[in-house]
């Protein structure tokens, strides 16, 4: 493979993990989005539990809406850790690339 070819290559690897990068930045929107609803919800019921008791369907729901809120806390953990090893790959992508030019 001509240097020419490698450099085309290095550049095409790292238009594909730039687009993984965008990927994963927009899910973790998503997400915090997602979170930022959850934790309205929470709220809210804390809310309504305070004002009118707490009763067996609206414990539940909190319940239910707190369990929500960490699984989304624990899947924006597992995004954030992804998109941290996706720009370590374009960080290598662009190593290479500036060792090739410079040869």
């Amino acid at each position: 493979m001509g240097q020419t070819d490698r450099h085309d290559t290095l550049l095409v690897r790292r238009l594909a993990l730039v687009a993984n990068v965008s990927a994963l930045t927009a899910e973790a929107l998503r997400l915090n989005q997602k979170r930022a609803g959850i934790g309205m919800d929470v709220l809210r019921l804390e809310l309504e539990i305070g004002r009118n008791g707490a009763s067996a369907q609206l414990v539940q729901d909190l319940h239910e809406a707190e369990e929500s809120a960490e699984a989304i806390r624990s899947a924006c953990a597992a995004c954030e850790e992804r998109i941290v090893a996706a720009e370590g790959d374009v960080e290598d992508v662009d190593r290479t690339l500036a060792a090739t030019d410079g040869n």
